[in-house]
């Protein structure tokens, strides 16, 4: 079943999940470890904290568009990541770079100028110009969600990694995640015309997201068919989806 999420929900989501997010980096990331290599090849940790406020500022950039002009769906905005995997990693380092004298100041910064946009732009559910085209604003929020909800993971692993042993308290918010993973398999289902359901949706991000080599055993542990007498699909031509 796909999931229309409406921009005071995807807002309350995004709001949620950054502030949970933002108080574990405050708590959890240190000197120590924000110079250590992150899950995500060629990024550091403070690399990947200072992408958090590269993605808020998609937001915040945002200008709203004719009524009449066609948006991308979810999945046509988040598929081009990966063409664009080399230009964000580099604008990513500028950033970090820029902001390494006060990073959380920046990057929170960031992220009120984003929430300033959203309330300033919503709730209506108006078509936007974002950095790669024209969106519906809640399919922006969600796409945010997305972010942060993945990068709160990729943290929690970087720093886990980094320090051999615990990274604290979780900082993905449990309902942000299952947002995340419906909207995810959503994009998958809207391709294929399967019926699924998410099974063990952390697992399902990370495939969904590239984080986890794809393995249809894996696949069948964060995927069940909605109906008994179905089978999981092999998705390996669909995934990652980001």
């Amino acid at each position: 079943m796909s999931t229309t999420v409406s921009v005071p929900d995807a807002s309350a989501a995004l709001h949620t999940q950054w502030s949970r997010l933002r108080t574990w980096v405050g708590d959890v990331v240190d000197d120590e470890v924000g110079g250590s290599p992150s899950v995500l090849d060629g990024w550091t940790v403070t690399e990947l904290v200072a992408h958090l406020g590269r993605a808020m500022d998609a937001l915040a950039v945002c200008v709203p568009l004719p009524p009449e002009t066609v948006p991308l769906t979810l999945g046509e905005y988040v598929g081009q990541y990966a063409g664009r995997a080399q230009d964000i990693a580099q604008t990513t380092r500028d950033l970090a770079a820029e902001i390494a004298g006060d990073p959380l100041r920046q990057v929170d910064a960031r992220a009120a100028a984003a929430f300033a946009k959203l309330d300033e732009l919503g709730p209506g559910d108006l078509v936007v110009q974002a950095r790669r085209g024209p969106v519906l604003l809640s399919t922006m929020t969600v796409s945010r969600v997305i972010e942060l909800v993945v990068h709160a993971d990729d943290l929690a692993r970087s720093v886990r990694r980094a320090r051999g042993t615990g990274a604290g308290p979780d900082p993905v918010d449990p309902g942000a995640l299952t947002l995340v993973a419906q909207v995810l398999l959503d994009v998958v289902v809207a391709r294929g015309g399967w019926s699924l359901e998410v099974a063990d949706a952390r697992t399902w991000v990370r495939l969904a997201a590239g984080r986890v080599p794809y393995d249809v055993d894996v696949l069948a542990e964060a995927l069940h068919p909605q109906y008994t007498s179905d089978a999981v699909p092999d998705l390996g031509r669909m995934l990652p989806v980001l």
